[in-house]
């Protein structure tokens, strides 16, 4: 079984691409700097996915200290 759908990982690649072109931004509505980090662009490529309904698992969430 998939862990990401066919078209959750075309979002990634395109954001991956932005990244590499120099058109991703970071933050609400892309008002934040341009993306350097490989991983920070697959996030976003992730994130964008998540919100058009896609099949991606959930985010894991911050771990709690002890």
């Amino acid at each position: 079984m998939a862990k990401y759908s066919r078209s959750a990982r075309k979002d990634v690649k395109s954001a991956v691409r932005r990244r590499k072109k120099g058109t991703l931004k970071s933050g609400k509505g892309g008002k934040g700097g341009t993306v350097k980090s490989r991983k920070q662009a697959i996030a976003i490529g992730l994130s964008e996915a998540r919100e058009k309904g896609k099949k991606v698992p959930k985010r894991k969430s911050a771990r709690k200290r002890s």
